[in-house]
């Protein structure tokens, strides 16, 4: 790859930041000592930043994967005959999951599951899961009626046309739907932190209860640029797909 192409790869410029960041905290604390004079520890070392990055990346994996299997079934079957009634039902559920904000879920769920990440894991999927229902029903009602009328002529079953015919046609918009739902979830996992889940939120959350502005920054830069590679990543997963289905 050429210098400029790299320059304006936005995915491989991403995963350098990142990794440079991730690998690089420590070596920074003279900087940070630096901007924060008044800070006694203007580093986060309680635990390391390679650990919480890929704590913090498993916690978004899971939770993504469970609303990805949860919407995107659930999207499918209200889009087939026998399942068309249940529509404006899973509308509403998926609806009410993304209005009710994550930090009530995690602190209904704490007396129950008790502290660690699988409240959190309930609150980041019921979080993404409207996203990915959405975009699953419209990209599935967005296949063109005669399309369908053709694989109907060519012999296929529903089971076969939904494989062959419909999810890859409707794969662009459902992945822009999955897209938004991790997008959402990377920042939103922070949070986790306050029930005792291992995740970049840790810094940050210590940060603003101990006034400690340098904690905060640490945190938030390294969500940040996660959030820029995986985007990334979408965004030439699409073009790869887009691509694809014109074949």
């Amino acid at each position: 790859m050429a210098p400029r192409d790299f320059l304006t790869d936005r995915l491989m410029l991403g995963l350098v930041v990142l990794v440079a960041l991730v690998l690089g905290m420590p070596s920074l604390k003279p900087l940070f000592a630096t901007l924060f004079p008044r800070l006694d520890r203007p580093l986060y070392e309680a635990e390391s930043f390679v650990s919480l990055t890929l704590d913090h990346m498993a916690l978004v994996g899971a939770s993504s994967l469970a609303a990805i299997l949860l919407g995107g079934g659930a999207g499918i079957a209200v889009t087939r005959p026998w399942g068309r009634e249940f529509r404006g039902l899973l509308e509403t559920v998926a609806t009410m999951g993304q209005t009710f904000p994550p930090v009530a879920v995690l602190a209904l769920a704490v007396p129950v599951m008790g502290f660690g990440p699988e409240p959190a894991l309930i609150a980041l999927t019921l979080y993404a899961l409207l996203p990915v229902v959405e975009n699953t029903v419209a990209g599935l009602d967005g296949v063109p009626p005669p399309v369908l009328d053709s694989a109907r002529g060519l012999g296929m079953g529903p089971t076969e046309m939904l494989f062959r015919v419909e999810l890859p046609l409707a794969a662009p918009v459902i992945l822009a739907g999955i897209r938004t739902a991790v997008i959402v979830n990377v920042g939103t996992a922070a949070i986790a932190s306050t029930v005792g889940a291992k995740t970049l939120g840790l810094p940050i959350i210590v940060g603003l209860n101990g006034s400690n502005q340098a904690y905060v920054i640490q945190g938030a830069l390294i969500v940040a640029a996660l959030a820029v590679v995986i985007d990334a990543g979408f965004d030439r997963l699409a073009g790869w797909l887009t691509r694809w289905s014109q074949r």
